[in-house]
């Protein structure tokens, strides 16, 4: 599966979610098997025209809904900040369904 994250920066998986509005780059991971399995960045999200499951935003307010008719889950951090620690308490279901 693929998973968007908006980020500030590409330092691979030090990187930081942040506000759509402030967005540099899209972290791309494809999650398989309990692990990443792959990491990508793209400027753009029009970048990468194949299908993503999921995308996890900072929190709740951002605005979700042409994710949501895209297919896309949309999920929001707690207190999650970098890659990191977003995907692992994704493994876990840890982070918050939006839009419900």
């Amino acid at each position: 599966m693929f998973i968007w994250i908006p980020v500030e920066s590409s330092s691979e998986l030090a990187s930081k979610v942040t506000k759509l509005m402030d967005v540099k780059e899209w972290a791309l991971i494809e999650f398989d098997d309990g692990k990443i399995q792959s990491l990508a960045f793209h400027k753009s999200r029009e970048d990468f025209t194949d299908w993503v499951d999921f995308v996890i935003l900072i929190d709740k307010y951002e605005s979700y809904i042409d994710f949501m008719n895209e297919g896309m889950m949309v999920l929001c951090v707690r207190e999650e900040e970098t890659i990191e620690e977003i995907i692992e308490a994704f493994k876990f279901k840890e982070l918050d369904e939006v839009g419900l």
